[in-house]
Order: C-alpha cells, then sequence, then structure tokens
C-alpha cells in the first residue's frame, strides 16, 4: 500500500506546551536568589531562610494563581513540590548554593534517563508524545517514527547536558547568583531551542511519504490518534 504524503500537522510545540510551566518554575528561584541576596548583604544569620522563604512564598503566590485560572491541583502541587524540597535542602545544609542541587540532580537524572530510553529502543520524547496524543505505545510499532524519536531524544539529552556544563562549575565555586542567573536563561529559552531543534530532526527522520506523528503506520497501514493536540493547548 501506497503511504500518501503526510499532512500539515501541529509542531512539538504545540503539542508539548510547556513555557507557563517553564516561566513559573524561575519566579521562585528568583525570589530565592533575591531574599538571600538581600538578608545577605545586611548581615543577616539566617540568610538562606530569608531566601527560601521568599521562595516558598512566590510558589504559593504562583500556584494561588495558577488555581484562580483554572490550573488543575496536581499540576500546580507538582510545581510546589520542587521548590520545597530545594528550600528543605537548602536550609538543612546552610548553604544557599545548595538550593540548585535538585535542579542538578534532576538534569543529570533526566539526561540519563533519555540517553538508557534511546539504547533500550524506548525514547522518552516518543512515549511523552504517545501519552499527550493518546497513542499509547502505537508509535513504537512503526520502524520509521521509533528510529525519528529515537534520534530527536538525542537532542533533549544534549539539553540536560548543556545546563549540567553551566550549572556544576558554577555550583563548584559557589556562586549562588551566577547560578540564579543560569538557571532563569537556561529554563524556557533553552527548552524553547531544544523543541524547536528535535522537531526538525524529527521531521528530516522521517520517509517523504510518512504521514507523520499523528498517524503511525502500523503492518503497513497509517492509524489514526484518539486525540488532537489542539485539545491539550500550552500548558
Amino acid at each position: 500500500m501506497t503511504v500518501p504524503p503526510r499532512p500539515a500537522e501541529p509542531t512539538l510545540r504545540e503539542i508539548l506546551g510547556g513555557r507557563r510551566g517553564a516561566l513559573d518554575a524561575t519566579i521562585p528561584v528568583a525570589a530565592f536568589v533575591v531574599g538571600w541576596l538581600v538578608a545577605d548583604r545586611t548581615g543577616s544569620l539566617s540568610a538562606v531562610s530569608w531566601g527560601g522563604g521568599a521562595a516558598v512564598v512566590a510558589a504559593i503566590l504562583v500556584a494561588g494563581f495558577r488555581m484562580a485560572r483554572g490550573g488543575k491541583p496536581r499540576s500546580v502541587l507538582l510545581g510546589l513540590i520542587p521548590v520545597a524540597v530545594a528550600v528543605a535542602v537548602a536550609v538543612a545544609t546552610g548553604r544557599a548554593v545548595d538550593f540548585f542541587l535538585v535542579q542538578i540532580a534532576s538534569n543529570a537524572g533526566s539526561a540519563l534517563a533519555f540517553a538508557v530510553s534511546i539504547v533500550i529502543r524506548w525514547p522518552l520524547l516518543g512515549v511523552i508524545v504517545g501519552l499527550v496524543l493518546g497513542q499509547k505505545t502505537r508509535w513504537r510499532r512503526d520502524a520509521d517514527l521509533l528510529r525519528a524519536y529515537g534520534r530527536a531524544s538525542w537532542v533533549w539529552v544534549g539539553q540536560y547536558l548543556v545546563r549540567l556544563a553551566v550549572f556544576l562549575p558554577l555550583f563548584a565555586a559557589g556562586q549562588v547568583v551566577a547560578l540564579g542567573v543560569a538557571r532563569i536563561a537556561l529554563t524556557w529559552p533553552l527548552v524553547a531551542a531544544c523543541i524547536g531543534i528535535s522537531w526538525v530532526v524529527l521531521r528530516r527522520s522521517l520517509p517523504h511519504d510518512h504521514p507523520g506523528l499523528l498517524h503511525p503506520v502500523v503492518d503497513g497501514i497509517p492509524t489514526d490518534s484518539p486525540t488532537r493536540p489542539n485539545d491539550h493547548g500550552e500548558s
């Protein structure tokens, strides 16, 4: 059976969204750095606690705003937990720089998880997109999609490694302010670049006559996704 040329389809940015969540994640970081810096400059002995308190308050305000705008409670809670854990680590050690340990560990774990998923032929980009589109694991039965998702997933590995390459030297040097700036600068802009580049890799890795992400070819027959990305919108 001849597969017709693939029609226009939504991009990864439209499928995954994420800009709002990425921007929200930077507000508590900025609050922590400002709170710690002001308290430290005024000679406070509990500068880390002041920074942590500012971060928690900022996270709660962001959560409240999102809830008021109709955000899902689970998504809001998932945004609060990393901030609370990061603050707890910093307060426990008494080192402001340790506020960024959770982020560093998260990026290291994500890089490893994406790399391993590619090696075992369960590329995480495909898993995520498949879940969003309601395809479950049907995309894995399409050899072209499986290969394309694997290649595009390497871009995500690179994203996490870029952050680690910036964060680790600053962390070792105890540069709290620089880490805060880097954390903000490497959130949404880097995510946007990663999504854009991985989309290009994904499209170019598929044969010209492949029907696209929405229609995995199973046993030579294109299938339809039960849901459309536009039903999800940007988060």
